[in-house]
């Protein structure tokens, strides 16, 4: 092999990095070596750009027992019991091979979850694609939701719930990030730590390929139209295999025989196994001669770069390796030595007793460069601040409006997503797919779980910081309105190239809003994971942050869902409404532009808010109730009235113009609805809180829905709106 003039570009290193590696060897790398450094030191495992402000989120509270730096964050849920939930994303490979990308960051999260001794008992997904009339969006669409639903069904895990948006802005790179939660004892936490001198590293699981390698780099770089020779990069799932791997794993765990275990995930055994010794503060040797193959032929960097799926790695003691062992073999998987742990704080690769790579563990983890990028605030957040509205104003047939909006791709129902997902496996999902959050009945238990996902991210591009906080309310409000409590949140924090001032500008501007927002709500960032260089040809996405919330409910039998019940219900609205229309759905749709001032965001209002729904749940003082965001509160209320083709007669109130009462899209409402005797309880507990109310009107059996605002009317049919908002995805997607 003729060496390279700058050996360092083709490991994704910079000069300067080279440099600084040169520094803290004292010495030349070799080829492999720099390999190792260039994925560890890479922004999707060394998340050198961005560690600088995830430090400033919080991640405490007397809910929280792991936070960041372990394969997933640990939550109490009381009794003894607790949650491990992650989210990460999986974006270049499945722009590149839908099917397998999509699977594989479904199956990758999976795993994350049991290395924790989680049973995982639910998954959720956010996908954001481009314009879904195109041919190539709709390809990539389908072959998404067609990798998620034939993972996640084939693993026995329901897919309970996501959030999906559409926008040109992802029309070369979609982002698929994935989300999972497993359920454990409280006080059975393993970790990813190689721990104790001379214990021995196992490497179980499928054997090692060549698919994958290099994929930590690839995630860190950006699309073009010459990504197509990457299919390499993207990993290939067996999801049968993944169930056996989950089994077996957890049946270890049980029996109490390891020591600490982590996922083969990015970079495959380098990432796992130099994380494992740099948390554990020891080192460790890898033999290659050792590592099961799939194939003849690959080279030493091939496979300690190599990301093959269905693999974990184990620290155990030497005398229950052959128990171990046993294990596997029941369950058809090879559990092999492949090393041992050391105390010279040193990850070594080797081939027997000839020493291939030798870096010491810490320069690969804790000695990441951490940049703080240059910022710009880009010439558009300005700009777009000034909007005309005249198209929203100037009067409508507003049941037409309302009609297309329910109908539009980001509004329509998601029904042809979720029913290619198995959301009922385990006989635990009490509320489906379809409303505002999932919930899951805890096993043995009257407790519940609810799980929910969001980001707006046209709200986030004009205004990052705003957006990033509504993200986080919005995540909350959807626990808080079937009962449950909001309990923490994870993230995947999808970006541009944060080498370019004005995307690293909306990264620390979005980050410090949701940390706000965060520490406001309660709900601590317990992990997640960051995704730069989300960009094709030179375009970025819209700065996504997208939000996993978690909330628990105590008693199951008291949630509520979002549609409405039976006719002669009041119908209310709590919070307020303000003249509101930059940024709305509805503004988009007329105009095809996006501007004007995010819709305000109250947090203390948004934490009362949670606090009066939680407790008008546990005291079943509801009917119904669902949070009135995208599209505005007509748009919540038809969302109300189609699951059971109810009507509404409601009056607004006309100190707002009609576009904003019926299209604006402030911050922290809840419609909810209840029977007319509950009304004074209602009251007497919003007024304790503190809340804005106003008893809109009621539910009808006509199928009609009216809202009156002065002398403007919206009326339409609801089995129209029932056929544009269910017929319009499906019809969308075909092929």
């Amino acid at each position: 092999m003729t060496e390279s003039p700058k050996p360092w570009l083709e490991h994704g290193l910079t000069r300067e990095e080279h440099e600084q590696i040169l520094e803290l060897m004292g010495r030349q790398p070799n080829y492999l070596e720099l390999a190792l450094f260039g994925v560890m030191w890479s922004e999707h495992c060394g998340y050198k750009n961005s560690k600088a402000q995830l430090r400033k989120f919080p991640t405490d509270g007397p809910q929280v027992l792991q936070g960041p730096g372990e394969n997933a964050g640990v939550v109490s849920l009381g009794d003894g019991l607790a949650a491990a939930f992650k989210m990460e994303s999986h974006n270049h490979p499945s722009a590149i091979e839908p099917y397998q990308g999509a699977a594989t960051g479904v199956g990758g999260i999976i795993r994350d979850i049991f290395a924790m001794g989680a049973r995982p008992i639910a998954s959720l997904n956010s996908l954001r694609f481009g314009d879904v009339a195109d041919k190539r969006v709709k390809r990539l669409l389908n072959g998404v939701v067609a990798g998620i639903g034939g993972y996640g069904n084939c693993m026995g895990i329901p897919t309970v719930g996501g959030d999906l948006y559409f926008h040109p802005s992802y029309q070369g790179n979609p982002l698929v990030n994935a989300m999972c939660l497993g359920l454990m004892k409280a006080d059975k936490i393993y970790k990813g730590q190689a721990a104790g001198e001379g214990n021995i590293v196992m490497l179980v699981g499928a054997r090692t390929g060549r698919d994958g390698i290099k994929g930590a780099s690839f995630a860190s770089e950006e699309l073009s139209d010459q990504d197509h020779d990457k299919r390499p990069n993207v990993q290939v799932g067996d999801p049968f295999m993944e169930k056996l791997l989950l089994e077996a794993t957890l049946e270890i765990l049980e029996a109490d025989l390891v020591v600490g275990l982590q996922d083969l995930g990015a970079a495959g055994l380098t990432s796992s196994g130099a994380e494992m010794a740099g948390r554990a503060g020891s080192g460790l040797y890898l033999d290659l001669d050792l590592v099961p193959l799939r194939e003849e032929g690959l080279l030493d960097w091939e496979i300690m770069l190599s990301e093959s799926q269905e693999r974990m790695l184990l620290v155990v003691e030497p005398a229950k390796v052959e128990a171990i062992r046993a294990v596997f073999d029941k369950w058809d998987l090879t559990a092999v030595a492949v090393g041992q742990v050391t105390s010279d704080g040193m990850f070594a690769v080797r081939r027997g007793e000839r020493i291939l790579a030798q870096v010491p563990a810490e320069f690969l983890t804790d000695r990441v460069p951490v940049y703080q990028r240059p910022q710009k605030e880009p010439a558009y957040f300005s700009q777009k601040k000034n909007a005309d509205f005249s198209a929203l104003l100037g009067g409508q047939n507003w049941g037409e409006l309302l009609t297309k909006l329910m109908e539009s791709p980001n509004l329509c129902s998601r029904r042809w997503v979720y029913e290619q997902y198995d959301h009922m496996v385990g006989l635990n999902t009490i509320i489906r797919p379809g409303g505002d959050a999932a919930l899951l009945r805890l096993p043995g238990s009257r407790k519940g779980l609810a799980l929910s996902s969001d980001c707006n991210s046209r709200y986030v591009h004009l205004n990052p910081r705003l957006g990033g906080a509504i993200a986080v309310a919005e995540a909350a409000l959807n626990c808080a309105v079937v009962g449950a409590k909001p309990l923490a949140l994870t993230n995947c924090l999808n970006f541009g190239n944060p080498e370019n001032p004005e995307i690293y500008w909306q990264f620390v501007q979005a980050t410090d809003g949701l940390a706000e927002a965060a520490r406001a709500l309660g709900t601590p960032v317990t992990g997640g994971n960051v995704s730069f260089y989300n960009e094709y040809d030179g375009q970025a996405i819209y700065p996504t942050p997208t939000i996993g919330m978690v909330g628990l409910i105590e008693n199951v039998d008291d949630r509520i869902t979002h549609f409405f019940k039976a006719p002669g219900h009041l119908i209310a609205l709590v919070g307020r409404s303000l003249e509101e229309l930059g940024a709305s759905e509805a503004h988009y749709l007329l105009t095809g532009r996006e501007e004007g001032e995010v819709p305000s965001l109250d947090l203390d209002l948004a934490a009362r808010l949670n606090d009066f729904l939680v407790e008008a749940a546990s005291k079943k003082l509801l009917s119904s109730a669902h949070d009135a965001a995208e599209g505005g509160l007509a748009v919540a209320l038809a969302e109300c009235c189609l699951p059971l083709a109810l009507g509404a007669d409601v009056v607004l109130e006309d100190s707002l113009s009609a576009a904003a009462a019926f299209f604006g899209e402030s911050q922290s409402r809840a419609v909810i609805s209840l029977v007319p005797e509950n009304l004074e309880a209602i009251v007497s507990l919003l007024n304790s809180k503190n809340l804005p109310f106003s008893v809109l009107g009621k539910t009808t059996d006509h199928d009609l829905i009216s809202l009156k605002h002065g002398e403007d009317v919206l009326q339409v049919p609801v089995n129209v709106l029932i056929k544009a908002w269910t017929e319009a995805l499906p019809r969308a997607a075909a092929l």
